[in-house]
């Protein structure tokens, strides 16, 4: 199946806009966002193991995951501009595709990433197993309490939050030169998990422009306030 789907096609646009969920997470947390980024043609990423590829086995390789989803981004090239967003896990994979596409000579217009250490730094706080996982879900936030507590929404989210969980900690960033593309990265100012300086050391990611942009909220602070303005921002010429 395609790693990537528009719900709100706009051919004129002269942006394609990929979104990158955060791990366990599916493309229905960007709902609404191509609604509201009119300026951009905007496309959510499935991992497998969710959503319509529920079926599929999830990933244990990081990079070898972005490596696809680059190739189909590159193999559906039309000329227009293309930028990258992730979230929280899908930062790494948005900054592992962006990194294949440029190798590809693909250009990158932007990269944003959110809620997210730099690709250097150490991931020795990843969740551990199931019930690490959960914790760590509860910690964060962004799920509603009486979701976690349904054991049928625990049973059909486990098996790719785990796999996620564990890609994420099995990621090392490759000896490679920086980026070429700009980089916005933005954080939360209450979020548990990352600190303003681990999201500010995004700048060694990129020869291009960067800015570090902290954001009133927690982990899962774009679930109230998407950060729309960073993204028209990040698409414009």
């Amino acid at each position: 199946m395609p790693w990537t789907r528009t719900t709100a096609p706009r051919a004129s646009a002269p942006v394609r806009l990929f979104c990158f969920p955060h791990a366990g997470g599916s493309p229905l947390f960007f709902r609404g966002w191509g609604g509201a980024l009119t300026g951009a043609e905007v496309y959510t990423v499935c991992y497998p193991g969710r959503a319509e590829r529920l079926g599929e086995e999830p990933f244990t390789d990081l990079r070898a995951m972005a490596r696809l989803i680059a190739e189909e981004i590159a193999g559906a090239d039309d000329g227009r501009r293309v930028v990258l967003f992730g979230h929280s896990m899908g930062a790494l994979v948005a900054y592992e595709t962006a990194a294949v596409l440029e190798e590809r000579g693909a250009p990158v217009h932007g990269l944003l990433v959110s809620g997210a250490r730099a690709p250097h730094l150490p991931r020795s706080d990843a969740p551990d197993g199931p019930e690490g996982a959960l914790r760590t879900l509860t910690e964060l936030g962004g799920t509603a309490p009486e979701l976690l507590a349904d054991p049928d929404f625990r049973a059909l989210i486990l098996p790719s939050l785990t796999a996620d969980f564990a890609m994420l900690g099995g990621y090392t960033k490759p000896d490679r030169p920086p980026l070429s593309c700009p980089v916005t990265a933005l954080v939360g100012d209450a979020d548990p998990r990352v600190t303003p300086a681990q999201a500010g050391a995004w700048r060694e990611a990129s020869r291009g422009a960067f800015r570090l942009r902290t954001v009133p909220g927690d982990h899962f602070y774009l679930a109230a306030e998407p950060p729309f303005d960073a993204l028209r921002d990040g698409c414009r010429a």
